[in-house]
């Protein structure tokens, strides 16, 4: 599972990896996955210019004022990104949480994730914690995975 590699985030990689690493080593893995006949979930976050899906907590932070950049959405081309790639886009940190992701996993009869992506403790951990709450059985690949900062 591949977390918010998308464009509009890749600039958040602060450490330990750049995006560039974080996105290779996802590839390889996504590549690997795909050789074993494992299904790839491509994640990403996003909303509409209104931000109108957006969750209105009062402990967030404000609405931004202008809309998500040109490229928010865009996966990156060295990700290798395939027609058969499942994805999910997701409105808060975690990959659970008002999608169906956990249904599409369960009717697939997965059991055991492999976590990738930006940002490590922020979509990658939330996701986590949610998978692991949900009963599946977790691996992080560590060096596909990147923070805002160190």
């Amino acid at each position: 599972m591949i977390i918010d590699l998308q464009e509009g985030i890749l600039p958040f990689a602060g450490g330990p990896y750049t995006a560039n690493e974080v996105v290779a080593r996802a590839a390889r893995l996504a590549e690997k996955c795909r050789a074993n006949g494992s299904p790839v979930v491509m994640v990403r976050v996003g909303w509409s210019d209104d931000y109108a899906e957006a969750l209105k907590q009062p402990v967030d932070a404000s609405t931004p004022a202008q809309a998500l950049p040109e490229n928010w959405w865009t996966w990156p081309k060295a990700l290798g990104k395939t027609d058969s790639d499942l994805e999910v886009t997701k409105r808060q940190w975690g990959a659970f949480y008002g999608t169906d992701l956990e249904l599409q996993l369960r009717r697939r009869g997965i059991d055991t994730i492999i976590l990738c992506g930006i940002s490590t403790n922020i979509g990658v951990e939330s996701t986590a914690r949610n998978a692991w709450e949900l009963g599946f059985n977790l691996i992080i690949a560590e060096d596909a995975c990147s923070a805002a900062s160190k």
